[in-house]
């Protein structure tokens, strides 16, 4: 375990109290080629004294940061000037603060990195919000934020900037109360078993921390972990009487047990993730007195990061599971956050104070929606249950119904990021290959079961769409027309349809299903004698294909269809085919019939028909009518 962070004298900060001495404390260490120690206007704050001690063993020498590419100062005239000189080499072109917009993050393609630095005050939604919504994931557009609640703080915020990291402090720990996410890699996960059975104040307090993520309900001021609380409240800040405060502002006690408060500014970690609601909120929107505020506490603490949430959010299991992933990969945790949620809200929900390094660095891709089998699996059970196709009592209903039940836990993002999608694939793949097999020998048992009427049965609940219509080639030769029914309700399939004026409607799969063509020796076969026939099918999606042929039942008795089912492994956008032959025996009554095909791929269900007559047995014989 690493030691305690018990305050310690330090030599890499020089606090400074005075203006002037803070100005030439400055100066020496931009000009000095290899400084030893940063300087701190701390302003006569025995907080921020007391933060730089906690911060002795986080860091271990001096690291001059990676510019940005474009810098903006807000309100730069209210900061002492030895402030103002330490944040110039933090961008390469420093902006007016009246050119801060959205638009600073669409123009300059390679240099699209913007820091943006004020005292708290000036962080306004207007006109940071839009840069927050514009430093979406996915983009070549990073943003920082440099703040604090006062210049000191500011102050003392840039100063760690400048810090490298202890390479020795590594630990890292997520502590939640609304979920219980396995562990990856080294991290550390403490949640409401843990969070019930453990000290977690003592332990969060008692040691040094490279990343630490806290996750549960709160507001502006605290973030509950069970009975303890993560607390906002900074004592040696000034109240504002005008501002609304927390339950202590007035009077002696915390909404949740005095022994169990932790205070963020206390905790000794380089990261700090705030993944709450309201946690870091624009200083035109806050529920309650900055005092009592954590993203400003931990400012005001030893991180040199902090990433927190302006507003409300979903974080849930896909979050942890991003930062997670970004502490095992050493990447920045506001790039895999924001990329996990995305597909929860439309803007991002954390921010990032500090400078810490993403610019160029991608996020592990993270699925926004389920994969499309997921989908078109869900889609299709739903059609075959809630539509009504399968009675009440049909023998697979039980079975699809319990299928149901895990594809609807696999379309939430939390099983996503729990199970992950590959092992959510493998699972849904074997399930969907069974059923199909069931389904194809139950086809081959009862050609009359309601699969192969599906089409019919869903197309009662379809209109055709006008735009799909297109002229086709039937496999006969002759002119088809080929279009989309498309379902009026839910629980119905779109199906695709081909009509030829010989054949009549001689096709059709619901969508996304296997496309079939058909192709016979001949369109006719003498009793007794025995036709081959193709079946050509080509999938949307790579994987085995069920294959199998009938004909009608008052040809059954007299036809015998080898084999009956068959398999062909397909390659997405490839024709592959199968043989079957049918033996038709010496008594079969001559007449016109058609033998139907069929392909069952992922619960999708096509069908084909070729139309044929049957002749007498023996020689030529004349036909009726010549």
């Amino acid at each position: 375990m690493p030691s305690s962070p018990t305050e310690v004298s330090t030599t890499l900060f020089t606090p400074v109290d005075e203006e002037a001495a803070y100005a030439e404390a400055v100066a020496r260490f931009l000009d000095s080629p290899r400084p030893d120690t940063v300087p701190v206007w701390v302003g006569g704050r025995a907080d921020l004294l007391s933060a730089v001690r906690l911060a002795a063993g986080l860091y271990d020498g001096i690291a001059r940061p990676e510019p940005y590419a474009r810098g903006v100062l807000l309100g730069g005239d209210e900061l002492p000037a030895g402030l103002r000189s330490l944040m110039a080499p933090l961008a390469l072109q420093w902006l007016d603060e009246k050119e801060l917009s959205g638009e600073l993050l669409q123009s300059a393609p390679g240099g699209r990195s913007l820091l943006v630095v004020a005292a708290y005050p000036r962080l306004t939604a207007d006109p940071v919000l839009e840069i927050v919504r514009q430093a979406g994931p996915g983009e070549d557009r990073r943003v920082a934020f440099l703040t604090g609640r006062d210049a000191a703080s500011l102050a003392w915020f840039t100063a760690k900037q400048f810090c490298r990291p202890d390479p020795g402090v590594d630990a890292s720990g997520l502590f939640t109360s609304t979920d219980r996410p396995e562990a990856l890699g080294a991290v550390e996960v403490y949640d409401d078993r843990a969070l019930e059975r453990r000290d977690i104040g003592a332990e969060l307090l008692g040691r040094r921390w490279r990343r630490v993520l806290l996750q549960g309900h709160g507001r502006d001021d605290s973030v509950n972990l069970a009975d303890f609380t993560v607390c906002g409240l900074n004592p040696e800040a000034p109240r504002r009487p005008d501002l609304l405060g927390p339950r202590c502002a007035y009077g002696p006690d915390c909404y949740k047990p005095n022994e169990k408060l932790i205070p963020l500014n206390r905790v000794s970690a380089v990261e700090i993730v705030l993944s709450s609601c309201n946690n870091g909120p624009f200083a035109d929107a806050v529920a309650y007195d900055p005092k009592y505020q954590l993203m400003l506490n931990a400012i005001d603490g030893a991180a040199r990061d902090v990433v927190a949430a302006p507003t409300v959010h979903d974080s849930a299991r896909p979050e942890n599971t991003a930062w997670m992933n970004a502490v095992a990969a050493g990447s920045p945790s506001v790039t895999g956050l924001n990329a996990a949620i995305s597909g929860a809200q439309p803007d991002p929900a954390y921010w990032h104070f500090g400078m810490a390094d993403d610019r160029g660095s991608e996020p592990r891709p993270v699925p926004q929606v389920p994969d499309p089998l997921v989908l078109s699996t869900s889609a299709r059970l739903t059609a075959y249950l809630a539509g009504g196709l399968l009675p009440e009592r049909h023998a697979l209903r039980p079975r699809l119904t319990k299928f149901a039940g895990k594809v609807e836990r696999w379309v939430t993002r939390q099983a996503t990021a729990a199970e992950g999608e590959p092992a959510i694939l493998r699972a849904l793949s074997d399930d969907l290959q069974s059923l199909d097999h069931v389904i194809s020998r139950q086809i081959v048992e009862n050609p009359e079961t309601e699969f192969t009427d599906c089409h019919a049965y869903f197309g009662l609940r379809s209109t055709v769409a006008p735009e799909s219509v297109s002229e086709v080639r039937c496999p006969c030769g002759r002119p088809a027309r080929q279009f989309v029914k498309r379902a009026l309700v839910p629980t119905a399939l779109d199906t695709v349809c081909t009509v030829c004026i010989r054949c009549g409607d001689m096709a059709y799969r619901t969508d996304g299903a296997p496309e079939v063509r058909v192709e016979a020796a001949g369109e006719e076969v003498r009793a007794g004698e025995t036709l081959h026939a193709r079946v050509r099918v080509r999938s949307e999606r790579r994987g085995p294909v069920r294959i199998g042929m009938f004909v009608p039942r008052h040809l059954r008795s007299d036809c015998t269809v080898t084999p009956s089912a068959s398999k062909v492994r397909a390659t997405a956008g490839q024709w592959h085919e199968a043989e079957f032959s049918l033996v038709v025996d010496a008594g079969a009554h001559p007449q016109a019939y058609y033998f139907t095909a069929f392909a069952v791929q992922d619960l999708g269900l096509s069908v084909a028909r070729w139309d044929f007559g049957v002749l007498p047995a023996g020689g030529p014989a004349e036909r009726p009518g010549t």
